[in-house]
């Protein structure tokens, strides 16, 4: 970690279908084509809205019962029905810094909900001064949230309501990983473990460390040299998948795997807003190379890898939301390695902020903005 430091140091210069669809393959990953066999896999599907009119929602989760708990990034956490209803705003969410990119972000149910009915939100929290990114539990009865507990604070606070991560999922051994960002004007703390910025964090479902923890003097991160991971997916064999924003180019779909250094800002393969160099290097011993690089960015979000049966073809797939492109894109994964890219439901033409793998095998997608929509992906009826 010291050298890694130094080496920055060094380097700093400044219920409706809405439309059918028939896809086939394409890739385009930094200057490299994956090319389609000729026999490309076919998958048909159509698109049904749930729910729309929804205020920036960031993120969904599925309750027992089939309603969907739709976290918006105002700060309100709403219950969707599965005739599409809405009901009024959950009572007892945690008040959020609502900024810019601060706000609600994730929710996630307690694997064991169904017994305890425990619940998980991010947050921003703070002020203009002093803000961060925050994880509280709490107890869902009804439409109300009881027993909030924060159990992580992202320290050092910083003033800037940018970069916040804020994805969480539960490992294969059922530990609680949470992402975060670098804070933008902070980007050299993703390279130090005395801070939490740019960092996966894995603790306990009560906020402890978790046992195994790769670091004695940072004993909740698990990984570090992260600008501002977007997106977090866990696939049944425990391999954990992320994607994070790059600069100017240069978003990175890395594997996580215990005290690895993802890079960031010592290598990348983007540059600054401005067209200068973050760093001129995109390789350093000791730090890991992505899986998978865009350049130009097309902005990642939410993210799921599917392994169902409902959609065949789509079977082993990574579902990545894109912001700036306003698609989704579906990668092949052989092996842990992306072998071929397609743009997929390109219908929606929206800004895409969450994917999901629903209890039923199928795919939900959340649009942003102001008139956010939820979108179910159901196989095409014969």
């Amino acid at each position: 970690m010291k050298k890694a430091q130094e080496l920055f140091k060094q380097i700093s210069f400044d219920t409706r279908v809405v439309g059918t669809r028939l896809v086939k393959s394409f890739a385009l990953t930094l200057s490299v084509l994956f090319a389609v066999p000729s026999n490309a896999a076919e998958q048909t599907y159509q698109l049904e809205t749930l729910a729309e009119g929804l205020n920036f929602p960031w993120s969904v989760d599925f309750l027992p019962n089939g309603d969907l708990l739709v976290a918006e990034l105002e700060g309100t956490l709403k219950r969707i029905g599965k005739d599409g209803s809405s009901s009024n705003p959950i009572s007892g969410v945690p008040t959020v810094y609502r900024a810019s990119q601060g706000g609600l972000f994730d929710v996630l149910l307690d694997k064991d909900f169904t017994t305890n009915n425990t619940l998980y939100l991010s947050y921003a929290e703070g002020d203009s001064e002093e803000n961060g990114t925050t994880v509280a539990r709490a107890t869902l009865t009804g439409d109300a949230l009881t027993n909030v507990e924060v159990i992580f604070t992202a320290n050092p606070r910083k003033y800037a309501p940018l970069h916040y991560g804020g994805r969480m999922a539960f490992t294969s051994d059922d530990m609680l990983l949470i992402t975060t960002g670098d804070g933008f004007d902070f980007r050299e703390h993703a390279q130090d473990l005395n801070s939490h910025l740019g960092k996966t964090i894995r603790i306990n479902k009560d906020g402890r460390p978790a046992q195994g923890n790769p670091f004695l003097q940072a004993p909740k991160v698990w990984t570090y040299g992260h600008r501002n991971p977007q997106g977090l997916a866990i696939a049944l064999d425990g391999t954990v998948y992320l994607n994070e924003h790059g600069p100017k180019g240069g978003d990175e779909i890395n594997i996580i795997a215990k005290g690895n250094n993802y890079g960031w800002p010592a290598i990348t393969y983007g540059k600054d807003y401005n067209g200068a160099y973050v760093s001129p290097l995109t390789e350093y011993p000791g730090m890991q190379q992505p899986e998978h690089v865009w350049s130009p960015s097309i902005g990642p979000s939410g993210m799921a890898f599917y392994e169902g049966d409902k959609f065949p073809e789509w079977k082993n797939s990574l579902f990545v939301g894109a912001l700036v492109n306003m698609e989704v894109r579906r990668l092949t994964i052989e092996n842990q390695q992306v072998t071929a890219e397609e743009t997929v439901f390109p219908e929606l033409d929206a800004r895409i902020r969450d994917i999901r793998v629903g209890p039923d095998g199928l795919l939900y997608i959340i649009t942003d903005g102001d008139k956010g929509a939820v979108i179910r992906v159901n196989p095409e009826l014969n």
